[in-house]
């Protein structure tokens, strides 16, 4: 196995450096998203043994799985920034010829995707604001789950962290394609 393949998924999108920050972010990233994986696949299980098998009902599992939910789609889809793997709108791009009208594509195509970032990590913050001060802004009557009376804050800060990551990366390859785009190479 070449050295190249076993560093992970998609090494060839990877920033040209890693730096320690870099390395331990990734590493609360895959730690939240294998646990998360592990607990939901336990426990949407337990729920259908528990239903189907025994005939009884795992009373309230619904607002764990929602909350692992979220930090393990917010988390991978960090973690799909950083490694360049995330939904984009790259299929233009991929049919143009090397040169610098391509290199202009994808730096427009990545100054759109930071700019929405940008903005849904604003309304990340607002999310997550709503759900840690209340709906009157002083912490009192903070939402929380039905059954279990889990502070939904804890489930807006995943979506909020996911976002300011997310934009992160993306400002990162955007200033790495920019300058691409001035000093000429591949993109």
């Amino acid at each position: 196995m070449a050295d190249n393949e076993t560093i992970g998924c998609f090494p060839e999108n990877r920033p040209e450096k890693q730096s320690k920050v870099d390395l331990i972010l990734l590493f609360f990233f895959s730690i939240v998203s294998v646990s998360c994986s592990l607990l939901l696949s336990i426990i949407i299980s337990a729920a259908a043994f528990t239903r189907y098998i025994i005939g009884g009902d795992l009373y309230g599992f619904e607002e764990w799985v929602r909350l692992l939910a979220f930090w393990l789609y917010f988390m991978g889809g960090a973690y799909g920034a950083y490694n360049d793997t995330h939904v984009s709108a790259d299929v233009i791009d991929s049919y143009m010829k090397e040169g610098f009208f391509k290199r202009l594509v994808v730096v427009l195509r990545n100054l759109i995707t930071t700019g929405i970032s940008i903005l849904f990590t604003w309304y990340g913050y607002e999310f997550f604001m709503f759900g840690f001060m209340g709906p009157l802004g002083t912490g009192i009557a903070i939402p929380q789950t039905t059954i279990w009376q889990i502070p939904l804050w804890t489930s807006y800060l995943a979506v909020f962290l996911g976002l300011i990551f997310m934009t992160y990366y993306f400002t990162m390859r955007l200033f790495r394609n920019l300058r691409l785009l001035i000093k000429g190479g591949v993109s």
